[in-house]
């Protein structure tokens, strides 16, 4: 039986996306074409407010293009490609407006430009799955002379009524919520991204720009910091039905506030959480960051491991392992990994709380630590950072908590030299 098209494709609009994520999913798309350029246009006029997202992609074919508007679209996805399953593009765009436009040029020597409409309202009216050929517009008009001198896509949204109030859409409300938008999204994609922008990732080599903005990527790990620490690559091997995979996991512990190279700096890794909530797990898929903050369940936040962050890396062969979400915005740690995961995470967190507490100590009682950089002490804290360590690697930790209480009750002055 045919689902109603109007019932199903209003049900779509609410499958999890905010603004920042809805643009990200594009810019999934047009990295998957291809595309080297990507711009975006987020332009507030009030009810006619509108957004472009332009790349330099391979484009599409006729047939492509009514393909990628077809609810679950047939393709076939490659290891690495960023897709999933076949509606980011239509979920994502009518998540946030109620009319999405698809212009393409396919051909390098030819200027064969096609467009193609999807209009939540016509869908409800006639209760059909209808991609038209759209009427010449303005904004149609502009998306063609995008593409004029070379291949690639212009995806529009229209009608954002998800962004825009009902009332009062060209109001000082609605135009300070759209800058916002702006803000966020630059954040989010240079965050989401970041491998990308920094030509760091697979795909080669990418430009973002936001309103004639070129974004700067946001390294969660702070690698340019002189101070930061980078503990040893571990590899794990993933098994789930028939198929297998392998997870990679690094560890940073970044410096205090005292050891950046400036306070600006510092401010700027804090990140859109903030420091206590931008520690734990960086996951990415394929190169692209689809959840961070956390531990996963494998710890909680605390104050005195913010400093502590690890990059957990699988590719799009391990999707059904990972059970990556529509928005591509979540994941959840497989079990077995997670186990896997405890010891390392642990080894980190432990470090992390000694670079913290040194900081803390540097700053408030104005001791400052002489010893350069790298170079191993025998200093008795160092002893009981080292047992700490050691113990959280052999799966003994919970153990050593044990002895530690016991000792600051019986010879709390040992306890205390130790740094326990």
């Amino acid at each position: 039986m045919t689902p109603s098209a109007a019932r199903l494709t209003a049900s779509l609009r609410d499958i999890g996306y905010d603004f920042s994520a809805a643009v990200a999913d594009l810019v999934d798309n047009s990295i998957t074409a291809g595309a080297s350029r990507i711009d975006i246009l987020i332009e507030f006029d009030g009810e006619d407010s509108r957004v472009f997202v332009a790349d330099d992609g391979m484009g599409m074919t006729p047939n492509g293009l009514l393909e990628a508007l077809r609810f679950g679209s047939r393709r076939d996805y490659g290891v690495g490609d960023l897709g999933r399953y076949g509606l980011g593009l239509k979920t994502a765009s009518l998540s946030q407006g109620r009319c999405l436009t698809v212009v393409t040029r396919r051909a390098q020597d030819k200027k064969l430009i096609h467009a193609r409409q999807l209009d939540l309202d016509l869908v409800i009216e006639f209760d059909d799955w209808l991609v038209i050929d759209p009427q010449r517009t303005e904004a149609i008009s502009r998306a063609r002379r995008m593409l004029e001198e070379s291949r690639g896509t212009v995806v529009i949204w229209e009608n954002l009524d998800r962004v825009l109030p009902e009332k009062n859409a060209s109001g000082g409300w609605a135009k300070r919520r759209m800058e916002n938008l702006v803000k966020k999204t630059e954040e989010h994609l240079a965050m989401v991204f970041h491998r990308f922008l920094s030509c760091d990732a697979k795909a080669g080599k990418l430009a973002i720009t936001i309103n004639g903005k070129k974004l700067e990527p946001w390294d969660p790990f702070a690698l340019k910091e002189k101070y930061t620490k980078e503990l040893p690559v571990q590899r794990f091997e993933i098994v789930r039905g028939e198929t297998s995979g392998w997870v990679t996991l690094r560890r940073y512990v970044l410096p205090g506030r005292d050891r950046f190279s400036s306070q600006a700096e510092f401010d700027r890794l804090s990140g859109p959480l903030k420091w206590n909530r931008q520690q734990g797990l960086y996951t990415y898929r394929a190169d692209r960051l689809v959840q961070w903050g956390g531990w996963s369940g494998i710890r909680a936040i605390d104050e005195h491991t913010k400093l502590a962050r690890a990059s957990l890396d699988f590719d799009t062969d391990l999707d059904e392992a990972f059970n990556i979400n529509v928005a591509k915005m979540r994941v959840a740690v497989p079990a077995q990994l997670r186990h896997m995961l405890e010891r390392p995470i642990n080894e980190l967190c432990l470090l992390a709380d000694d670079a913290y507490r040194k900081t803390s100590k540097r700053q408030g009682d104005r001791v400052i630590d002489s010893r350069p950089p790298g170079q191993l002490t025998a200093s008795m804290p160092d002893v009981g950072l080292a047992l700490k360590s050691a113990a959280a690697q052999v799966g003994e930790y919970p153990a050593l908590r044990r002895i530690i209480t016991q000792l600051r009750e019986d010879m709390p002055e040992i306890a205390t030299t130790l740094g326990l």
